[in-house]
């Protein structure tokens, strides 16, 4: 069957290729034995297929694309084995063209793809050129100076370097017999383990070298208390210098470090590398503290932040501990009197330099000048002594200082004045109670550090702090205890087993973390800390508390104190500053609320936005002066100064000028009483007029509500600088001689140029007149009281006194009637002549009483006769014109008030010039400076700008701020873990 489907196969090929003979193919050779080409064709004695001879045409492919690229001639294909291997060689070469293009194709293509790849990775590393600065230059150039072919020569092999290593397992036999040495004598060493623990490194953690049980204990006896006692002690010295020795290898380290890395800061704060610098966390965290000691806490969110609280006795040696942490003796001292008046924050941080300055001023202390050191506890002591109120001792106001130093450990602390048993003369009466509740403020935070200083020079009997401490920690899961003068306790203490006792939390019933004992000198005030230092460690090296473990190595010196205090601190910080975060974000929420609620339309503006916004109101206020017309400023001038000097004309010039017989002797009188009056008071009364003038239209600008927009928020604030800057101005001194010369020139002219200018003097001096005798008749009708028809329509009568004027009166005016020429005084005889008409009428009247009625009714009848000589000098102007010659007719007293009118008018002018020229810019001037003043002023802004709106905006202010900062803290903490 097989065979039958291949001859089938045979014929289906040999036709296939029959109908192809001689014809144009575009197909492959490939194609035209699809099937024939799998199976053995038996007209073939060959095992390989042979193809029928075929003329086609060949037809090239490239692999690139798929194109054909140029038909060949036909070829004759024969059959027999000859033309199967020509074919077979063509196509080999065809194939291997192919493959060329294939490689050459993925050889372009890989590299384009290699080289972006490349490309890719290079832009994805970060740029390191900006962090060459962490590694030292010299580093760099360690190749050009050392061989290191040779260097690596030199070094023996492994096998060398192993045999130089000692031999552990021979080591480990000596530490076991050692241990077996000194097993029976637990009871003896005991002792010596708890005075070092470079001892736990002798064996494995978790159980101790020595041990004691029953059986060493009874193996004791054999050995002799001598020897066992001797070898004790000669361990004991052994461990102390074993000890002493690493302290000072230890020490010698933390030098170096610190010296490098002061040469770090100190590069990094020359700005040799370009980068920006953060804050540091302690200042972080201290800025926080600084905001919450200014919030009034109303609204139940209470500062539960840590912070480290010095409390103790007075004089216990609070601040000479506070001074060896800070490595400075930064605080003012005195012998058993009270110097710590108010509570001092001190934030420490490390820095490059040693420095200290104070929150709110940018002057830096170097701490490693003197002069420095006493200006800064100079300073202190003024800012304790100015923070205390009159009648007050100590102040609760808060002393925020900042200390940064190469070393120092990151805290902040709070010194507290000493806790006081008496009260001695000079005192105020309530210093002992104000103490204890600012203690007690500070150290009911739970959250706070309690750094308790106990003095070991004085019985433990008389402290007082322990109690108290007690009381506001009892388990004492946050109290630091700290023995001070423990070199003269050593001495001065009978029984040193006291001091054990104290150090081991069992001579007080106060409980603590911990237990230190510190020296801070020798009680000499010039001591610097170096010093200190050095005097503290050779104390406890030959201190026998030490010697005889009454002490441990870990529980002596100020550097491991505020070792401990920092790491306590930081704990403390990390498990409560998060809870805190959360409870100014649940304020935050409140106050936001109440805001929305209350004022739903109002920007959330606090104090000092309030201020800048009242600030602009009343500097365009000022500005607004500018734009009063020129016509304004010289019509209320000229009003207000002649109501200012109306009357000395009237009375001192006009009526003493119009009792002369004649025109020449009224002009003279006029010219030398105006000359006076320039010479002396008109200049000054002129600036004074010009000055309130000033004043009341800055007041009208200043008080003028603007409908809607009025804020009456700031009413108190623009008025207290409207006074201010009233206070401060002052015009401008020669003024008043330039005013001089222009009025006295304006008074000297006496040619009227027109009829317009006469009329206007004659209607300005019958205003003045009639102005003057509505008051005469006024004071006239107060003096007689009221007339016929005022008592029968009122129903009031006169008093005695009025009736003796009224019949006065009625005398006097028949004296004037017989003579209208009178002189404006009247002589002893008419006096007498008008009291005895009187007391022949049966009133008795003063001689005083006559002339002040006199006045009076002289003054109503003059001010009649010059009202009626206005009129008649209406028609004047043409007499006036020919100097009155031949003519009755004389009008000096017009030409005088045309000369008062003019100089008015040109004083004004004058005046508002000056006004709008200088003084205006001064009084803005002034309103600035006194803006300024009240800007940096707060107890003046609290005062100025109050009520519900102000209080809650600056609460909300003040969280926001908090909760901002301390969210930052977190985040800055979070990324120090």
């Amino acid at each position: 069957m097989w065979r039958t489907r291949a001859a089938a196969a045979c014929v289906i090929c040999r036709s296939l290729a029959n109908s192809s003979y001689g014809m144009k193919r575009k197909s492959p050779l490939q194609n035209l034995h699809l099937v024939s080409r799998s199976i053995r064709h038996p007209c073939y004695p060959s095992s390989k297929f042979q193809r029928p001879p075929l003329r086609i045409s060949v037809q090239l492919f490239s692999s690139l694309n798929r194109l054909p690229l140029r038909k060949t001639k036909l070829l004759n294909v024969k059959y027999g084995y000859q033309f199967h291997r020509n074919f077979w060689l063509a196509r080999l070469a065809s194939r291997l063209l192919k493959l060329r293009y294939l490689i050459l194709g993925s050889a372009v293509g890989g590299g384009y793809t290699a080289k972006k790849t490349y490309d890719q990775w290079k832009d994805m590393m970060p740029d390191l050129d900006e962090y060459k600065w962490i590694v030292p230059d010299f580093i760099w150039e360690l190749d050009e100076h050392i061989d290191f072919e040779k260097l690596i020569k030199a070094l023996p092999d492994a096998d060398d370097l192993a045999k130089l290593l000692p031999d552990f397992d021979k080591i480990g036999e000596s530490f076991t017999s050692l241990k077996g040495f000194f097993s029976p004598g637990y009871n003896l060493v005991s002792e010596v383990i708890g005075a070092s623990d470079l001892l736990l490194l002798l064996g494995s953690p978790g159980e101790t070298v020595f041990r004691a049980t029953d059986q060493g204990y009874d193996n004791d006896k054999q050995y002799k208390k001598v020897s066992d006692k001797e070898k004790v002690d000669q361990l004991q010295e052994e461990l102390l210098r074993t000890q002493l020795k690493y302290q000072r290898m230890l020490e010698r380290l933390e030098k170096e470090n610190k010296e490098l890395r002061k040469l770090v800061l100190q590069r990094d704060d020359k700005g040799i590398h370009q980068r920006k610098l953060k804050k540091s966390l302690i200042d972080m965290y201290s800025e926080v503290l600084d905001i919450l000691s200014d919030y009034d806490a109303s609204y139940n969110t209470q500062d539960h932040l840590p912070r480290v609280v010095v409390v103790g006795d007075q004089s216990a040696g609070k601040t000479s501990v506070l001074e060896m942490i800070a490595q400075a003796r930064i605080f003012p001292r005195g012998s058993g009197e009270m110097m710590t008046r108010s509570p001092v924050k001190v934030t420490l941080s490390e820095g490059p330099h040693h420095v200290a300055l104070f929150k709110d001023s940018s002057r830096e202390f170097d701490l490693t000048k003197e002069e420095d050191l006493a200006a800064l506890r100079n300073e202190i002591e003024i800012r304790m002594r100015n923070s205390v109120k009159e009648g007050c001792t100590v102040s609760t106001e808060t002393i925020s200082l900042s200390v940064k130093g190469p070393g120092l450990q990151r805290m902040v602390l709070v010194d507290l004045p000493g806790v006081i048993s008496t009260v001695t003369s000079g005192m105020a009466p309530d210093t002992k109670e104000t103490i204890f509740s600012i203690s007690k403020a500070y150290m009911q935070n739970p959250n706070a550090i309690i750094l308790c200083i106990q003095d070991g020079s004085v019985d433990a009997e008389r402290s007082i702090v322990t109690d108290l401490v007690s009381q506001m920690d009892p388990q004492g899961k946050r109290t630091i205890f700290v023995l001070t003068k423990v070199d003269l306790a050593e001495k001065n203490v009978a029984s040193p087993s006291r001091i054990q006792q104290i150090i081991e939390g069992k001579l007080f019933p106060m409980k603590a973390l911990g237990y230190f004992a510190v020296v801070t000198g020798k009680g000499n005030s010039s001591e610097s800390i170096e010093s200190i230092k050095e005097y503290e460690e050779e104390f406890f090296q030959n201190s026998k508390l030490l010697k005889t473990c009454m002490l441990k190595a870990h529980q002596v010196t100020t550097k491991n104190l505020s070792l401990a205090v920092s790491d306590c601190f930081w704990k403390m910080v990390r498990e409560s500053v998060e809870q805190q975060a959360d409870a100014f974000k649940a304020t935050r929420f409140n106050l936001e609320t109440e805001w929305k609620n209350n004022y739903p339309r109002l920007r959330e503006l606090d104090r000092n936005e309030l201020f800048e916004k009242a600030k602009n109101e009343i500097l365009d206020e000022v500005i607004s002066l500018t734009q009063v017309t020129p016509k304004h400023w010289e019509e209320i001038l000229q009003k207000t100064l002649w109501e200012r000097v109306s009357t000395h004309v009237i009375e001192n010039i006009y009526l003493p000028a119009a009792q002369t017989m004649n025109s020449g002797t009224f002009n003279t009188t006029v010219d030398i009483k105006l000359k006076q009056w320039t010479d002396k008071q008109l200049p000054n009364k002129a600036v004074e007029v010009a000055w309130e003038t000033l004043q009341e239209e800055f007041s009208r600008f200043m008080t003028e509500q603007k409908g809607k927009e009025h804020d009456d928020i700031f009413d108190k604030l623009k008025q207290a600088v409207k006074e201010e800057s009233i206070k401060r101005h002052k015009w401008n001194e020669r003024a008043e001689d330039s005013l001089r010369v222009i009025q006295h020139n304006a008074l000297e002219d006496r040619s009227i140029s027109d009829k317009q200018q006469w009329d206007a003097a004659i209607h300005f001096m019958e205003e003045t007149l009639q102005s003057r005798l509505k008051d005469t008749e006024s004071v006239i009708e107060d003096m007689v009281g009221p007339d016929w028809k005022k008592r029968w329509l009122y129903w009031v009568g006169r008093t005695k006194e009025q009736n003796i004027r009224n019949e006065t009166k009625n005398e006097l005016e028949k004296l004037i009637k017989c003579n209208e020429e009178h002189a404006a005084y009247l002589a002893n005889d008419e006096v007498t002549t008008v009291r005895k008409n009187l007391e022949a009428r049966g009133v008795t009247v003063d001689p005083c009483l006559i002339k002040d009625t006199w006045h009076q009714i002289y003054r109503r009848y003059f001010l009649k006769t010059a009202l009626n000589h206005c009129n008649l000098c209406r028609r004047g102007f043409y007499y006036y014109q020919r100097h009155f010659v031949d003519s009755e007719l004389e009008c000096n007293d017009i030409v005088l008030f045309w000369r008062i009118q003019r100089m008015l008018a040109i004083t004004a002018n004058t005046l508002r010039q000056q006004l709008t020229n200088t003084e205006v810019r001064r009084l803005e001037k002034n309103v600035k400076e006194v803006l300024e003043d009240f800007a940096e002023d707060n107890e003046k802004k609290v005062k100025l700008l109050t009520g519900k709106r102000v209080q809650l905006a600056e609460d909300l202010k003040k969280v926001r701020e908090i909760q901002e900062k301390l969210e930052a803290f977190i985040e800055a903490l979070h990324q120090e873990k």
